[in-house]
């Protein structure tokens, strides 16, 4: 078939492609979901520039979220750049930086206790744990593979994600924790977080028993899902150590303007900011009409 038309063939060399660059499990699986989307609008037409925006436009007026279709369109414009067609890529949308996020969509540290009671009124351990390791270390939900027996008695992680390799510290509350969970697993080697046949825990199961913790523990569950477990571990280390730099290594982001993301405050928080800025000025005010 002459000209540019994506097919499942097509996908499928993006896909090979994606492997030889070392991308993530996770990276390979998103973009060839969006890409395959993408396609799907298409009904088999010919790629176009004008094809290309139309599909940004129709993203924003289904009403997806500005960074998911950033998103999105990073992974159309990857398969461009792969296929040599340039001059069809499509610029994202600008975004400015938000200053505060909503508390509908921020875990508390409220929540993230009730969150751990309830699993473990529900004699979840596993579960319990998984949710204390994404806290206390600010790993991703996949990255938990290499939370092994062997990483726990050493106190830190080796972890392999996107090509990086970063360190991931266990402090000596979660180890013991986690030590004590295996010894009664029997779990001697390898993962500490498996299944009962001895796989990994997949995300989506973790994803799906969060979830069912929602009611006993009285938490909207549009706030329960493992990365906002990340983001508290990320709002509580910035808020001890006023450090985003150490922080950006620590989450293993190449861009400090996507830890940014992780550490904005809740609106209440910088209302609250914001009237005890304005208080102060109303008392600074005072003490120099006090003055004169």
């Amino acid at each position: 078939m002459r000209g540019r038309f994506i097919t499942k063939e097509t996908l499928e060399q993006f896909k090979k492609y994606l492997l030889e660059e070392e991308k993530s499990t996770v990276t390979v699986e998103k973009y060839l979901r969006d890409t395959a989307a993408f396609m799907a609008y298409l009904t088999k037409r010919e790629v176009t520039k004008e094809l290309a925006v139309a599909y940004k436009q129709k993203l924003i007026d289904d009403g997806y979220a500005v960074r998911s279709i950033n998103s999105m369109l990073a992974s159309i414009n990857c398969l461009f750049s792969f296929l040599g067609w340039y001059d069809c890529k499509v610029k994202t949308i600008k975004l400015q930086q938000q200053i505060f996020c909503s508390e509908d969509k921020e875990l508390t540290k409220a929540e993230y206790v009730r969150l751990i009671n309830a699993a473990q009124q529900k004699k979840n351990d596993r579960l319990n744990l998984i949710i204390q390791t994404i806290c206390g270390t600010g790993i991703r939900v996949s990255e938990l593979q290499f939370i092994t027996i062997e990483a726990v008695k050493r106190g830190e992680a080796m972890v392999n994600c996107k090509g990086k390799i970063r360190t991931v510290f266990i402090v000596k509350s979660l180890k013991k924790k986690l030590l004590q969970y295996a010894k009664e697993k029997h779990i001697t080697t390898g993962s500490v977080f498996v299944t009962r046949s001895g796989n990994p825990v997949s995300r989506t199961n973790i994803w799906r028993e969060m979830k069912a913790l929602c009611k006993d523990a009285d938490v909207n569950p549009n706030k329960v899902f493992p990365h906002n477990l990340r983001h508290l571990f990320a709002r509580t280390f910035y808020g001890i150590e006023k450090d985003i730099a150490k922080l950006a290594d620590i989450l293993g982001h190449s861009s400090i303007n996507t830890t940014r993301i992780y550490i904005v405050s809740t609106g209440d928080e910088h209302r609250k900011r914001m009237e005890k800025n304005e208080a102060c000025h109303i008392k600074n005010a005072a003490l120099k009409g006090d003055s004169t």
